[in-house]
């Protein structure tokens, strides 16, 4: 759920830091972790190489700080988005319509459907790199408490049934967003996400 553009996150520097982070998190999403290599991230950050490692011992490293960086910057989006200000329900609708549009961004720059970079990334590294798939789960758990929270101030207003288990109901939903964008990359279709807002309205709504 990261941004299609990197440096709408990392900002404009001409700092080397962020340069390479910046460069990772774009390679890596567009491709995958293990197709990337040190060479390719300094080559696209226009860093060379004997500065990465000053800056970082791995790429290892590098990924957990350009991850770091891009959802620190992310979270602000959904602190605005899951702000009570907008009603529960539409806070849901709000970030579906967030997520498609930033797939469709991703699609018209890198020519096909990238899915979601942490979700990817997680899979791919999910039994190795250990200090990566750490933050990796701290993202998600945060994703998902940000949607127990829309579920339980619906249900708490009567806008949805009573949910016995907010956590478990939202862990469902961010599945099923997830579970769309894995498929719209396999497909290389965004057509597939037509169907995430009123989806996850519908998993809202579900009785116990």
């Amino acid at each position: 759920m990261l941004s299609s553009d990197a440096s709408k996150f990392m900002g404009r520097t001409s700092d080397s830091r962020e340069k390479l982070m910046e460069a990772a998190v774009e390679l890596i999403w567009a491709g995958s972790y293990g197709g990337t290599s040190v060479d390719d991230i300094c080559e696209r950050a226009g860093v060379r190489k004997g500065s990465f490692y000053h800056f970082f011992e791995s790429k290892s490293e590098l990924a957990v700080a350009g991850l770091g960086s891009c959802w620190k910057e992310h979270l602000q989006e959904l602190d605005h988005i899951f702000s009570p200000i907008h009603a529960p329900l539409d806070r849901l609708r709000m970030v579906c319509g967030k997520i498609v549009e930033e797939q469709r961004e991703a699609f018209e720059k890198h020519g096909r459907v990238l899915g979601c970079p942490v979700h990817s990334l997680g899979a791919e590294v999910s039994t190795w790199e250990e200090a990566l798939q750490t933050k990796i789960k701290e993202a998600i758990a945060q994703h998902h408490r940000y949607f127990e929270s829309a579920l339980r101030d619906a249900a708490s207003q009567n806008l949805i049934p009573p949910i016995p288990d907010p956590a478990a109901r939202a862990r469902i939903v961010s599945a099923y967003i997830e579970g769309l964008m894995m498929h719209a990359r396999i497909l290389n279709d965004l057509g597939v996400l037509d169907a995430m807002a009123d989806g996850v309205q519908m998993i809202a709504r579900m009785g116990p």
